[in-house]
């Protein structure tokens, strides 16, 4: 059953100040299943291997957890956005100097010219467009987290019509079929879902910022 309320997506700047509390675990699973696979997917893209991701993930959350208690969240100054950005740019860059000096950059010659050692010009490397990466990664991750919002608040009957017409690229006809209902039920159950998700993208463009 959809609910109209704000109560079960906070606003980002009421979610920070309930981070401060170490004990509120719904509110760090919140933090965590919104971000984590952003920070994955960044630092994957930005050379990491899976193993290195993970553990940038779990710094990031560890800084940003040590960050939580003086933290002021004020839009006017900074946003969000580019708040989490360089706590997971700063855990990229710790793990990428943490491999061996002799790995292999396309920028050693240049480094060397440049006096830079062959790990610190990588790591440059890695960090070059990173705003670029994380801005399309965002928008990615908001759109996941928006349709994974919505799912767990519509109908699950609803959410299976649309997910085997939008996804699955069934028939209208086979899905009517399929759930015994009309075929004008199932453009409504596409409709519905559509503008939900919709809702939840606009919500976290305000919130995730």
């Amino acid at each position: 059953m959809a609910h109209t309320s704000d109560e079960l997506i906070p606003t980002r700047a009421t979610l920070i100040q309930r981070l401060k509390n170490w004990q509120d675990q719904a509110s760090w699973q919140e933090f965590f299943d919104t971000y984590w696979r952003l920070i994955h997917d960044v630092a994957v893209k930005r050379g990491l291997t899976a193993s290195e991701a993970q553990d940038v993930v779990q710094e990031t959350m560890i800084s940003v957890a040590k960050h939580m208690p003086g933290f002021k969240y004020d839009p006017a100054i900074g946003s969000f956005k580019a708040w989490l950005l360089n706590m997971t740019r700063w855990r990229i860059a710790d793990q990428l100097r943490r491999r061996q000096p002799q790995a292999e950059y396309q920028e050693v010659t240049d480094a060397a010219t440049a006096g830079e050692s062959p790990t610190e010009a990588g790591v440059l490397h890695a960090l070059t467009d990173l705003e670029k990466l994380w801005d399309e990664e965002w928008e990615k991750n908001l759109l996941e987290v928006a349709v994974d919002k919505a799912r767990r608040r519509l109908d699950p009957k609803q959410y299976q019509i649309f997910d085997f017409y939008v996804n699955k690229e069934w028939k209208p006809e086979r899905i009517a079929q399929a759930f015994a209902i009309s075929v004008n039920q199932v453009y409504l159950a596409k409709h519905r879902v559509t503008e939900a998700i919709k809702q939840e993208v606009e919500r976290l463009k305000k919130e995730m910022t």
